[in-house]
């Protein structure tokens, strides 16, 4: 039997909430959005290259929002001594660039993991709570919240160029 990415529910954001509540929400609908640009693909087109000669792909992006999840979260927030998931000494673009369409079922759990285990770091972390970042400096948990809606939303942006591509669908059944 195949694997296709399922389909994901996505719910819409509160207009009304404390800071906490509503970058939760809209970062929430970032991260199922990509998972919604997923559903109904196999790990063959979700693995594939559609816009060469670009190394993006949707597993490559499933698995890059993995990377990112723990490595600003967990890494950097919490302090936890993780490795990467992904990232390699000799190619830091390894989540892009070692792929198998067989990968993507694990990926995809992979994903889905790191965002509770994500959530699960940061949720008695107040937004206003510092960390050092090695290059920037001290920053706040507030900061990582925007800083992932960026992320998440301009890969978002590739992950509908790359479904159109894929299977000319603007929008999973």
């Amino acid at each position: 039997m195949v694997w296709t990415a399922p389909d994901v529910e996505q719910a819409d954001e509160p207009v009304i909430g404390d800071d906490r509540t509503i970058l939760t929400a809209f970062l929430d609908g970032q991260r199922d959005y990509l998972l919604h640009k997923c559903a109904g693909l196999t790990g063959e087109q979700l693995a594939r290259r559609a816009v060469p000669p670009s190394t993006l792909s949707l597993l490559g992006l499933l698995r890059h929002m993995a990377e990112i999840e723990r490595s600003w979260f967990r890494r950097r927030v919490a302090g936890a001594d993780v490795p990467w998931l992904y990232v390699r000494d000799d190619d830091n673009d390894a989540d892009f660039n070692d792929l198998e369409p067989t990968q993507a079922e694990e990926a995809y759990a992979c994903l889905l993991r790191e965002r509770k285990l994500a959530d699960a770091a940061v949720a008695d972390i107040a937004l206003d709570d510092t960390f050092v970042h090695t290059r920037w400096g001290e920053m706040s948990l507030r900061w990582v919240f925007h800083h992932m809606l960026v992320e998440y939303s301009v890969h978002n942006g590739h992950a509908d160029l790359l479904r159109q591509c894929t299977d000319g669908a603007t929008e999973p059944d």
